[in-house]
């Protein structure tokens, strides 16, 4: 979910994070995928200080969504770095199963 994902990449702003969702889905669908195969829109409540829920929006994400992420974020930030050399190290070992 990509409100689980948002702190752990160092976002602390749903909208700021909601840009980098943004870019990721136009690499995807300028790649030849279906956005909505990745990035399907949800709903979840979360709870409030005052004990009630409210209805938030959030986005279900695939592996191949977080890495589109990943590879969109500010790379300045220690989060965005250490997923791209997380997704960069998964893909060699995958490459090298392969041969």
């Amino acid at each position: 979910m990509a409100r689980d994902i948002q702190p752990l990449l160092g976002y602390s702003k749903w909208d700021n994070f909601l840009n980098v969702v943004s870019r990721a889905k136009t690499a995807c669908e300028v790649s030849g995928h279906k956005t909505v195969d990745h990035f399907a829109d949800v709903g979840k409540m979360v709870d409030l200080g005052s004990g009630s829920q409210r209805d938030v929006d959030d986005i279900m994400l695939t592996r191949y969504a977080c890495y589109l992420i990943a590879q969109n974020g500010d790379p300045r930030k220690q989060e965005i770095a250490f997923a791209q050399t997380y997704f960069a190290i998964q893909t060699r070992r995958a490459e090298i199963i392969l041969k």
